[in-house]
């Protein structure tokens, strides 16, 4: 062993990085000096909290749990096709409007979720202009109904109309099927809750041009493996989120030749792959749905107290487990911290809304963020802080995924299946990556950032599985 003095100079003559587990306060003489820092989010785990093992009818939870998550895993979610909303989806009526997140009334809903149902009944030729559609959606003529109710997902607000064009996603392993609209891209788009003629002349060409020509191209190529599309997309940079570049690409790619024999029109099918590929978020309409599929072929597993749905209004955040499958959990929705788009702050930004949390649910989007750095350049923060949010949210999770895996942690399997029991017994709350609609309808998206689901939720939650 050395000296205590060549310790002393070995450890004090090379660059040193410190770890701050707790306080930020304690971090700040660190900042000053510029020495390089890792800032650990973590607070001391709660009290007196029991682990559950069996319901009152003896139903061992770990044997659920372990069943749900196979499920999820095992789930292999197929693009068959697409079609109008009308025609496919349960339940779905003419004048009925699905929305993201847990059920809402029009006199609850947020700015965005209100601008978009506008925008749809305009869109639908239900209204003139929106102050026609904002009193017909005020008079109880509209039906509003979740997406979830309905084996759907849609981003932000999530809203869905009777005439709009939709992916249809069939399960191969268990033979159920999710829907989600096409993705219009960002900005000042229907989904952040704006409207406007530029955003009801964008709608009508996709349903009129860019939804004839992918379906043509998907019936000739035949189905498509999205389960393989994202593990590939985690392995190229993408969290299947926020970030969604090589998943666009890669949809690209195995549409691209089909597009090329099924359209004659040259100019038309260089218009819809330039649309493609001017909007890197096209293949987030395509995980979500995938997700949907996987999870909830898992639920209704008596016992499990693993989330198959996280959901946000804009005005709500819902879970619902799949033990327990139609009951949901509801807690305020956040607010998100984040970058903003020039002339927007935190002041015009809507609280966290959007049914894409389904991705953390299934075990990719945010939960994998340390597969994608360069998320940190949209809604902030560093890449540091990415894998960070990922090793965190291993300690809530049943399980790593088989199929989804993270190249910088040696392949390790992402976090899935979030179990109110460890969130319960750890404190941690999953943490999440989204847009940020303005608050008020009309204007659309204004930025992108990070926050926590809710405490509330999930605590009645727990508190519901103790009574199980």
């Amino acid at each position: 062993m050395g000296s205590p003095s060549r310790l002393l100079d070995g450890l004090f003559g090379r660059p040193l990085s410190v770890i701050n587990v707790g306080l930020g306060i304690l971090a700040e003489g660190v900042r000053l000096q510029e020495a390089p820092l890792v800032d650990v989010d973590w607070s001391p785990p709660p009290e007196g909290i029991p682990w559950l093992t069996h319901t009152s009818k003896g139903v061992s939870i770990q044997e659920a749990n372990r069943e749900v998550v196979a499920r999820m895993m095992h789930g292999r979610p197929m693009l068959v096709g697409l079609d109008l909303a009308r025609n496919v989806i349960p339940g779905m009526q003419e004048n009925m409007i699905l929305h993201a997140g847990p059920p809402i009334t029009w006199e609850r809903m947020c700015g965005p979720t209100r601008g978009a149902v506008m925008g749809a009944l305009v869109y639908e030729g239900l209204a003139d202009a929106p102050e026609e559609a904002e009193v017909m959606a005020a008079s109880g003529d509209i039906i509003f109904d979740p997406c979830h109710h309905h084996h759907a997902v849609g981003p932000m607000a999530g809203i869905v109309s009777a005439s709009m064009p939709v992916w249809i996603i069939e399960n191969a392993e268990f033979g159920n099927r999710a829907f989600c609209t096409l993705n219009e891209g960002l900005g000042k788009v229907l989904r952040y809750g704006a409207y406007g003629e530029d955003v009801y002349a964008r709608l009508h060409w996709m349903a009129d041009v860019l939804y004839p020509t992918l379906a043509a191209a998907l019936e000739a190529s035949g189905p498509i493996d999205l389960r393989s599309l994202i593990a590939q997309a985690l392995h190229m940079g993408d969290e299947c989120h926020n970030r969604n570049r090589a998943g666009t690409s890669l949809l690209l790619r195995a549409l691209a030749p089909s597009m090329a024999r099924t359209c004659a029109d040259s100019e038309r099918l260089a218009k819809v792959i330039e649309f493609i590929n001017g909007n890197d978020h096209f293949f987030l309409n395509l995980s979500m749905p995938a997700a949907k599929a996987m999870l909830e072929a898992a639920e209704g597993i008596e016992g499990s107290t693993i989330v198959t749905v996280m959901a946000r209004n804009g005005t709500d955040y819902g879970i619902r487990l799949a033990g327990e499958p139609e009951r949901w959990h509801i807690a305020p929705a956040g607010w998100v911290e984040g970058l903003y788009l020039p002339s927007f702050s935190a002041e015009d930004a809507n609280p966290d809304i959007g049914d894409s949390t389904i991705t953390e649910t299934a075990g990719f989007g945010g939960f994998a963020m340390a597969a994608a750095p360069a998320i940190a350049s949209f809604v902030g923060g560093t890449a540091q802080d990415a894998l960070n949010s990922t090793l965190e949210v291993y300690e809530i999770c049943f399980a790593e995924h088989q199929h989804f895996t993270i190249p910088v942690l040696d392949f390790r399997g992402t976090p899935t299946g979030i179990d109110v029991r460890l969130v319960a017994r750890t404190g941690i709350l999953p943490k999440l990556n989204t847009g940020i609609a303005h608050k008020l309808p009309g204007i659309g998206m204004v930025g992108a950032g990070v926050l926590r689901a809710p405490s509330e939720c999930f605590q009645a939650a727990f508190e519901a599985v103790k009574d199980w």
